[in-house]
């Protein structure tokens, strides 16, 4: 073989490996969208990646995550949905965001969408029914229609000499406030508990101003709507109550972790799973029309004890022994 040939055929034989790489198709893309932080969310992503690879799927390896946190600034979403949709990303995921749910189905009838949020999913529009969604959404309905009543049940079973009760909303979040706001009302009469006011907050500064409010007028006990913004600001708000003696109620165990007195709520951690699992299924082929919408099954009642010695407060043993854990 004459000696130009063989360097030719090398030449060749090198680029065969990048050839064959350039043909290989691109990876799938899942887009996250969450209304936390990155910082507060690590448990939970980690549980949303134990979800995928249930279902072969490793990101790096054969999926990309996009994550976008927008913490708190839901008025993001309409531009972000629009770059998404325009990239044409294989799904779309809003674990534990109804905004961002809402502002995806708003954004595209094509691309899967895979959904969970606290209130109906079919009187969000997001899906026709449960069984049947009728669309490109799917996913988990984590509401149980008692879970924010009873949680402001536990929270004057703890304190139990109560008889009024502020609310924290998030008002750049109207469906969870709304909600929340609406359950609270509902529930405090056979409380014997008095909706004494309704706070907003939508920034970090709001949160400090609800605070000053919250110790000027001294209602008995705080319950807090669930909202990504406010359990990502879980240090801030329970070092405020703490600061302000308040006992308050959360929904997420994040909440209590950081100081707060109570939560009970969904078990997040396992609703992100599922999230995955959906995710993961519809990469495999899957279509969210035959997707059932799940329901979540497990709920967590967590009590920091450190925190009700501080607010003088003694916990029967009745409700130590129906804490799924205590944090002492």
């Amino acid at each position: 073989m004459r000696r130009r040939a063989f360097i030719t055929l090398l030449g060749a034989a090198a680029t065969w490996p990048l050839a064959a790489r350039a043909q290989q198709p691109a990876m799938p893309v899942v887009a996250f969208v969450s209304g936390r932080s990155a910082d507060a969310s690590t448990r939970y992503t980690a549980a949303f990646r134990k979800g995928l690879n249930e279902t072969g799927y490793v990101e790096g390896k054969n999926v990309v995550v996009e994550y976008n946190w927008l913490e708190g600034h839901y008025d993001r979403l309409p531009a972000l949905l629009t770059d998404l949709v325009g990239r044409r990303v294989a799904v779309i995921t809003t674990p534990g965001s109804t905004p961002g749910a809402i502002a995806a189905k708003a954004a595209t009838s094509t691309i899967p969408i895979v959904f969970s949020v606290a209130q109906d999913p079919v009187k969000l529009g997001l899906v026709s029914s449960l069984a049947h969604p009728g669309g490109n959404a799917t996913g988990i309905n984590f509401f149980a229609q008692e879970v924010a009543g009873k949680r402001l049940a536990l929270l004057h079973d703890l304190v139990p000499k109560a008889v009024s009760v502020a609310v924290l909303i998030n008002p750049a979040n109207a469906s969870s406030a709304e909600y929340n706001l609406g359950q609270v009302q509902q529930t405090a009469p056979s409380l014997g508990l008095k909706v004494q006011q309704v706070l907003k907050a939508s920034t970090v500064a709001d949160i400090d101003e609800v605070f000053v409010t919250l110790e000027r007028e001294r209602p008995d006990t705080l319950f807090v709507a669930g909202d990504g913004f406010f359990d990502s600001r879980a240090g801030q708000i329970a070092a405020l109550a703490a600061q302000a003696k308040i006992p308050a109620a959360y929904q997420q165990r994040e909440n209590v972790e950081a100081g707060g007195l109570m939560s009970y709520g969904t078990d997040f951690a396992d609703m992100y799973r599922q999230v995955g699992i959906y995710a993961g299924s519809i990469l495999k082929g899957a279509k969210p029309i035959d997707m059932p919408v799940q329901q979540a099954t497990k709920f967590e009642f967590v009590i920091n004890l450190k925190t009700a010695k501080a607010l003088g407060l003694q916990i029967p043993d009745k409700l130590l022994a129906l804490a799924d854990e205590v944090i002492e």
